[in-house]
């Protein structure tokens, strides 16, 4: 059932949560923490090439804290097109990783000061993120993350989600998802293709019909859930 796999997210995001204010508040005292940054960043990516992004659902501290804190106090309001554009994303993937090596040649070698330009970025786009989830979307953020292009381009064909013919297009799915994806739009196909499906198993507990389903492992136990 859907609150009860509402729930469990609830209860994984609650032990992840924790590492953003442990990096963007406490990392401008210990700059090392700001090291951690890269954890997430391989970890991310590493995810996306086995089970897409994955990652984004519960692992990663950002977006635990952005469900948690800012959906709340969100006005929900329908993510633009824009920021799903390609070339919007693949801006930010540049603009990000540019800036980082700026800080870091600036930084001449110094650990602490190449921590603290990690630390400095976060906090930037956490704010960023923070202001665009409380005005339009929680998740708006997870759409122009930069790790979060990189895990939507590794994730094509990691454990798709699949729609059989059983779907009424009662679109109870995107009604659950947080990414504010669309299922159902692809029932035709049978296949989900939109790849920024965080694989949070929420459409698959929310169908009344039983019509979603993961193709293999995690999925499998989703759609047991659901059941």
């Amino acid at each position: 059932m859907l609150k009860e796999k509402q729930k469990q997210r609830k209860l994984r995001q609650s032990l992840t949560w924790v590492g953003l204010p442990l990096v963007a508040v406490l990392g401008w005292f210990y700059p090392w923490l700001g090291f951690l940054l890269l954890g997430c960043m391989v970890g991310a990516v590493g995810v996306a090439a086995f089970r897409g992004r994955a990652w984004c659902d519960w692992m990663c501290p950002r977006g635990a804290f952005f469900d948690l804190f800012v959906r709340p106090l969100s006005r929900k309001k329908a993510i633009p097109a824009f920021f799903r554009n390609r070339a919007v994303r693949v801006f930010m993937l540049g603009l990000i990783f540019t800036m980082i090596g700026v800080q870091w040649y600036l930084a001449g070698g110094d650990v602490a000061a190449m921590g603290l330009a990690l630390v400095r970025i976060l906090t930037v786009t956490t704010v960023v993120g923070i202001i665009l989830g409380l005005v339009i979307h929680p998740r708006i953020w997870c759409h122009i993350c930069p790790m979060g292009t990189l895990g939507h381009w590794l994730s094509r064909g990691k454990e798709p989600l699949s729609i059989n013919q059983t779907c009424t297009v009662c679109q109870a799915c995107a009604r659950a998802c947080p990414m504010q994806l669309k299922p159902y739009e692809y029932r035709l196909g049978g296949i989900m293709g939109d790849h920024d499906c965080v694989k949070c198993g929420s459409c698959v507990a929310a169908c009344p019909r039983r019509a979603l389903s993961f193709s293999s492992g995690h999925g499998e136990k989703e759609t047991g859930l659901a059941a």
